[in-house]
């Protein structure tokens, strides 16, 4: 099933991800390849939501750009699976050696703004993430590694304590949140 069938069938859990799910399914529709960064009013990221086994903790990397705590995961870069993103990005920015879905499901749908940044040395005008976040589990006994040219910190937090750690405050209550309060019904 191709990530447009798959977003269709989404449930949305509540008002913000019903409207977010509308609009990336309606640009999907549009002229511009949503996969590439070459897009640049809006493109395609997965995020992951990294739970330990026991769901009682959360991991999170100190992200330089954002200068905050903040999940994992990156730009689709032509990859049209977004869980195989999710994964890899999950691995790269943690170091995390065996990191697992738990389900192979959309876990939550979020358009995302980004203001205008320095990358790498060039200005990145602001633009949207479309952006698909999966539920991952890993072992929180595993080595962690940062990632210095996009964090400069990894670390596992109770989910209550993810959310705090954020010094973003539409993500800390409408997406981290979110993401905690879905989590507690999903089984362990």
């Amino acid at each position: 099933m191709d990530l447009a069938e798959q977003l269709r069938l989404y449930r949305p859990f509540n008002e913000q991800e019903q409207a977010d799910q509308a609009l990336i399914l309606r640009c999907f529709g549009g002229p511009e390849d949503l996969f590439s960064r070459r897009s640049r009013l809006a493109h395609m990221t997965a995020s992951a939501w990294v739970v330990n086994p026991g769901r009682t903790k959360v991991l999170m990397a100190y992200h330089n750009i954002y200068r905050s705590w903040a999940w994992l995961g990156g730009h689709a870069d032509g990859e049209r699976d977004l869980l195989q993103v999710a994964l890899r990005e999950a691995a790269e920015e943690s170091g995390l050696k065996n990191v697992r879905p738990v389900s192979p499901e959309i876990y939550s749908v979020e358009v995302l703004t980004v203001d205008g940044h320095i990358k790498r040395g060039a200005y990145v005008s602001s633009h949207l993430h479309l952006n698909l976040t999966y539920l991952l589990e890993a072992d929180e006994k595993d080595e962690l590694f940062v990632k210095p040219d996009e964090n400069s910190g990894v670390r596992w937090f109770s989910p209550e304590g993810a959310v705090q750690a954020s010094s973003e405050p539409w993500i800390r209550e409408h997406i981290y949140a979110k993401l905690n309060e879905k989590l507690r019904s999903f089984p362990v």
